[in-house]
């Protein structure tokens, strides 16, 4: 294992204990010590619900594991983890104890369906999920908001491992897609000595809020020229046909009861619905639906308005659409960046460009960009990488903005996968970089030299359990990683 845990034990103590009013006592770390210590013959339920403030939601059966549905007490502030709490939402996968375990992260909410990760099937192990601080139910009452950054939720996640790792002794292995995979990497940053390993999926690096001309080259060049004009003249057609299209949109709000009060207006959703188009195409489909798109000359108002539903989604940028995104938005509008386009097909047809992620938060909670987060952290992967693997697909537009490694990376890898899209996984590599990856995962999780050598998952594939799960219940697009 490449990393002690001498110092963390003796943290969680300390911090493993925090109650209902956010206060440690001596009583209740003997407490903790003794519980731990006398549950080592009992049920893995009764183990997992003998840490002190971790109760059980639901469990649900499946074939081969056990699966609960968690809440762990935590703080609300963790630089004064006296000061309140609240209770986090997460999963537990369970296989063996004997087993490596994989901690997932969305960024977002949590399924609580029973899934595996791409990394858990390959060493064959068990999955803690979690919810992300200030996505419902996991959210503080009252919620301040100054305390959602990527510092307060990798203390978070390092709080659940250094509670799980005692009954979970084997090693360890942070995953996530998309924003998971950034706080995948967050987590490490800040916790290096926690995992064995990192593999980060499709995650984007926004190192500077303000160039995005990354964004703009990938839009000249992804996919076939045909495919690129096809895409830009339906994108555009929706901006000429504002009007009548605008009324559609305006029926379907008034059928739904959906309101923009947060945006501003129902113009301003409609605009934005329709630049987030060539994206969500780029994003969620490809090149081999391109002719799947209306000839923009000769569709109808009809065929227009639902093709711009499918990739898009009119729902995205009401109110009712954002709500369950607020915690989103306020960290890509604090610290995570959002990407800007410059889309010249549409000049004289937009009237608000891309908007910046502050426009789709309420205006009570207020904000402020912190640039030099992202910055920190960019750094910090290219000169402290180790044991870290980005995956990311070649036609996905926010994989434009990568990790970089630098020269004092260690064991640590970024690969594209061809063709692949923001499902991009180890799988879809080419030959000799998904055995690598492969590979090198397993060595991650502590295996066997021939489990290693031979580069291949341990467990097999299993249609429900291995399915893409899509944490973002709610989802209907909009541009979010």
């Amino acid at each position: 294992m490449r990393k002690s845990l001498g110092w963390l034990v003796s943290l969680s103590v300390l911090i493993g204990t925090v109650g209902s009013t956010g206060v440690a006592t001596a009583a209740d770390t003997e407490t903790d010590t003794t519980a731990v210590a006398d549950s080592q013959s009992t049920d893995i339920k009764d183990r997992i619900l003998a840490i002190p403030g971790m109760s059980l939601i639901e469990e649900k059966p499946y074939a081969g594991y056990r699966y609960f549905v968690l809440e762990y007490v935590q703080p609300i502030d963790h630089h004064r983890p006296w000061a309140g709490t609240f209770k986090q939402r997460l999963s537990l996968l369970h296989k063996d104890t004997g087993r490596p375990t994989v901690f997932r992260t969305s960024g977002y909410g949590l399924s609580t369906t029973p899934s595996r990760t791409e990394p858990t099937r390959i060493i064959d192990g068990n999955q803690v999920s979690m919810e992300y601080r200030f996505f419902t139910p996991s959210r503080p009452q009252p919620a301040d908001w100054s305390k959602l950054d990527i510092w307060q939720a990798a203390n978070d996640q390092h709080r659940i491992f250094a509670a799980l790792k005692k009954i979970y002794p084997k090693n360890w292995i942070s995953t996530g897609g998309s924003k998971g995979g950034m706080t995948a990497t967050y987590y490490e940053r800040f916790f290096p000595r926690d995992m064995d390993g990192v593999v980060a999926y499709v995650a984007p690096n926004d190192v500077v809020n303000k160039e995005d001309s990354a964004y703009d080259r990938f839009f000249e060049n992804v996919g076939t020229k045909d495919c690129r004009d096809r895409l830009n003249d339906l994108q555009r057609e929706a901006l000429v046909r504002r009007a009548p299209l605008q009324k559609k949109f305006q029926a379907w709000a008034e059928s739904e009861g959906a309101t923009f009060n947060t945006l501003g207006s129902l113009d301003k959703a409609y605009e934005a619905v329709v630049l987030d188009f060539v994206w969500g195409f780029w994003q969620y489909y490809g090149q081999d639906v391109c002719d799947q798109i209306p000839v923009a000359a000769t569709a109808t108002d009809d065929a227009v308005y639902e093709t711009i539903d499918a990739y898009s989604g009119w729902s995205a940028y009401s109110d009712q659409g954002l709500e369950y995104y607020t915690p989103y938005y306020y960290q890509a509008a604090t610290e995570l960046g959002s990407p800007t386009i410059k889309q010249p097909h549409l000049d004289g047809l937009s009237r608000y460009g891309y908007q910046p992620a502050g426009s789709f938060v309420p205006r009570e909670i207020p904000m402020k960009f912190k640039p030099q987060v992202m910055r920190d952290v960019d750094d910090w992967v290219r000169k402290n990488a180790n044991h870290m693997l980005f995956v990311y697909g070649e036609n996905d537009p926010w994989g434009a903005e990568k990790f970089r490694l630098g020269k004092g990376a260690r064991d640590s890898f970024v690969y594209v996968a061809p063709g692949a899209n923001h499902g991009a996984n180890v799988a879809g590599l080419v030959d000799a970089e998904r055995e690598n990856a492969t590979a090198r995962i397993l060595a991650w999780a502590g295996l066997s030299a021939p489990a290693v050598q031979a580069a291949q998952p341990l467990a097999r594939f299993d249609a429900r359990l291995d399915a893409p799960v899509d944490e973002d219940t709610t989802r209907e697009h909009g541009l979010r990683p």
